[in-house]
């Protein structure tokens, strides 16, 4: 009987603790497909929500030459993810509800000004902050954090506002004609500047129009620039000059590609001249600008010096000698 009733004493206890016990992993895995789920009502809410404003952005990267390279963003912004997708499955996911809220409340108050006073770019960057917000509030701080970088990257897909094209077209379609000129008078004897068209040879007028302002340039070699900060591993002032240095090289490469484009004019023909500034000189000034900012990456290695730390890490190894000396004492 003792034993009978020991048995089922045990049976009794085996049942309750089953009942208290933790999850473990099941418990965990429904919290992941619970946060799945979650994610991908918000995602679709999101989707549905902006809709017409990532039409109108797919659109504005058809039609405008100036920014169709931001539709590579997004496809390099899942590149980057995939990349870091170990510390992203090292975060835990806790939910930081309040900052994500507050994220998205300013997204939707950018958005309700941008639909207010008809201000599109409001609009589209309220989308990027949308996804920071979901992010936040779906997996957390830990996640955010990893992926701060990738959503900075975000904001190069929208365009730029309409007051800040215009006071960016402007001054670079004047560093381009007059640094066109510079070299031009090297080489060509005659050569003159009318506002912002060149006289090459008193005969043959060429000029240099918004379009060859080099503002497609700098846009592409922006994202150019800002996917090898991600990739290389350097601290964080060479990859900030780095992304910065885009903005002269693309200026200088847009110089040297209406030199060329004026010497083909003047001595083969003007056909040959407007073919190679549309068709070849903007495939070859891509690789070009990467190899400027690989230059820049060996130079800064010639230049940085290793860090104290690093020098004086060779003198560690007398530790040992140190304690020995003590334990022979």
């Amino acid at each position: 009987m003792s034993a009978l009733f020991n048995g089922d004493t045990i049976v009794a206890n085996k049942r309750i603790r089953s009942r208290h016990a933790p999850s473990g992993p099941t418990g965990h895995r429904d919290g992941v497909v619970g946060l799945v789920v979650a994610a991908g009502v918000l995602v679709a809410v999101a989707l549905w929500s902006y809709w017409a404003t990532i039409y109108d952005l797919l659109k504005e990267w058809q039609r405008n030459e100036d920014y169709s390279a931001g539709q590579l963003v997004p496809l390099v912004a899942l590149i980057f993810i995939w990349i870091k997708r170990k510390q992203f499955r090292a975060c835990s996911l806790k939910p930081c509800w309040w900052a994500g809220v507050a994220l998205l409340l300013l997204a939707q108050a950018g958005r309700f000004f941008g639909l207010l006073f008809l201000f599109e770019s409001a609009q589209r960057y309220s989308l990027v902050l949308t996804v920071a917000g979901l992010v936040l509030v779906v997996a957390g701080r830990q996640v955010f954090r990893q992926a701060r970088w990738i959503l900075l990257f975000l904001f190069l897909m929208v365009p730029f506002p309409g007051q800040v094209h215009n006071r960016i077209s402007g001054p670079l379609q004047g560093m381009a004609t007059k640094g066109s000129v510079f070299l031009l008078e090297v080489f060509v004897p005659r050569v003159s500047q009318r506002g912002n068209v060149v006289m090459l040879d008193k005969n043959t007028p060429m000029a240099v129009a918004e379009a060859c302002s080099g503002l497609r340039m700098l846009t592409a070699f922006i994202i150019v620039a800002a996917f090898i900060a991600f990739m290389v591993k350097r601290p964080r002032w060479q990859k900030a000059a780095l992304v910065l240095s885009s903005i002269p090289i693309a200026v200088v490469c847009n110089v040297v590609r209406i030199f060329f484009t004026a010497l083909l004019m003047l001595f083969v023909s003007s056909e040959v001249g407007e073919r190679f500034f549309h068709d070849f000189a903007g495939l070859v000034m891509m690789p070009v600008a990467v190899m400027l900012i690989f230059g820049e990456l060996w130079v800064m290695d010639q230049l940085v010096l290793p860090d104290s730390h690093q020098q004086s890490g060779a003198a560690k190894p007398r530790g040992p000698d140190i304690i020995h000396a003590k334990k022979s004492s």
